[in-house]
């Protein structure tokens, strides 16, 4: 660190006493937030097997998962882990419906 970048104790203290608030954002400040594309997965269950087993698997093969039915689905944004939910049928469509956030650590 620089003593460009580096404060001194009465500064620090000057800062003390500040109450300010944070700035509020308005949406047209989160305009650009919302373009960004981000990559949701949802993992139903693993397994592991040896490739030797996987090139053996053929149409109407069964893979079972490490998960029992009715265990949630967990969910992640840009491979982090953010909620768990169900699947649910939405007309001819699977979904996910979120019942549990998970706080970031």
């Amino acid at each position: 660190m620089s003593d460009s970048d580096s404060l001194t104790l009465s500064e620090l203290e000057s800062d003390k006493g500040k109450d300010t608030p944070p700035p509020q954002a308005t949406l047209e400040d989160l305009g650009a937030v919302y373009s960004i594309p981000v990559q949701v997965s949802a993992v139903l269950g693993r397994a592991e097997m040896p490739v030797s087993h996987l090139l053996k698997l053929g149409r109407g093969a069964v893979i079972e998962l490490d998960r029992k039915v009715g265990e949630a689905v967990d969910i992640y944004v840009n491979n982090r882990l953010v909620a768990r939910g169900e699947v649910v049928v939405v007309e001819d469509r699977l979904g996910i419906t979120m019942t549990e956030i998970i706080k970031a650590e």
